[in-house]
């Protein structure tokens, strides 16, 4: 399982105020904390406003990759934002993210601005399945011929499916009581066409608008690693959700003699 931790996110009030007052430390700290919880990737995501956001970016990008060797997941909503800070990136890591969705005022989609700088390295993309046409689908349907064309413009470039997280946006189950069951039939439909493309999700969306949320996600990370979930944006530093990521790949025999179970008990990470 492919653990991208997301805990310097400027949404986060207390990453927010640390942002503000340039409290280097702080996210010195986060970064650490993550990367030592066995995060794969660290999410690096400003949310600020756009005229400071490629600034922020490289002051957190700075912080992080000077603190650990964690590859970083780059994340921005706009692609010239990442476009320009990726330089800055010592190492190859996670771009979140591209999709269909035309570029306002342009006849490009974000594909069309990130996809030219992954073409020859070993950076790799969440890709979501939205476009200008559906907007944010429910249906497995539309969803997989998203995914499939997304997977089909990579491989113009040189980009194969292996390098590509798709994230099927997972419904709140408060509003799509079908949302998990969408959520593993696009999954299965895509992976059937293209067995190493990866699948992703935002852990905690599932449990929107519900009352303790931490059961719906724990429950839902557990079923969705069976049916083929192969990374998730989550916190790594919860260990009942950490515990149930061993455990769950344990049981499935995916970690030869639970070394990687026993190893996180040791470790105090679960």
């Amino acid at each position: 399982m492919i653990i991208i931790g997301e805990k310097i996110n400027g949404a986060i009030p207390a990453v927010k105020k640390a942002i503000q007052e340039k409290d280097a430390d702080f996210i010195r700290d986060r970064a650490i904390k993550q990367a030592e919880a066995g995060a794969d990737f660290i999410d690096v995501c400003a949310s600020t406003a756009p005229d400071v956001e490629v600034e922020t970016l490289k002051w957190l990008i700075d912080i992080v990759q000077n603190a650990v060797d964690t590859p970083i997941c780059i994340d921005s909503p706009d692609p010239f934002f990442l476009k320009e800070v990726l330089p800055f990136i010592k190492k190859p890591g996670l771009i979140n993210s591209v999709n269909l969705e035309k570029i306002e005022g342009s006849d490009q989609d974000k594909c069309d601005v990130l996809f030219p700088l992954v073409q020859g390295t070993e950076w790799e993309v969440i890709a979501l399945t939205c476009d200008s046409e559906n907007g944010t689908p429910r249906d497995v349907e539309t969803r997989v011929e998203i995914s499939k064309k997304i997977i089909e413009k990579a491989a113009t470039f040189g980009i194969t499916p292996d390098k590509i997280h798709i994230d099927p946006l997972v419904m709140a189950l408060s509003t799509d009581n079908n949302s998990l069951l969408n959520f593993v039939e696009s999954m299965k439909q895509v992976k059937a066409i293209y067995p190493t493309v990866k699948f992703t999700s935002g852990l905690s969306n599932i449990s929107f608008g519900m009352p303790k949320r931490k059961i719906i996600n724990q429950n839902f990370m557990t079923l969705a690693i069976y049916e083929g979930m192969d990374s998730a944006i989550m916190d790594p530093l919860n260990k009942e959700i950490m515990g149930s990521i061993f455990a769950t790949e344990a049981l499935l025999a995916r970690d030869k003699h639970t070394r990687k179970y026993n190893a996180a008990v040791r470790k105090e990470r679960i």
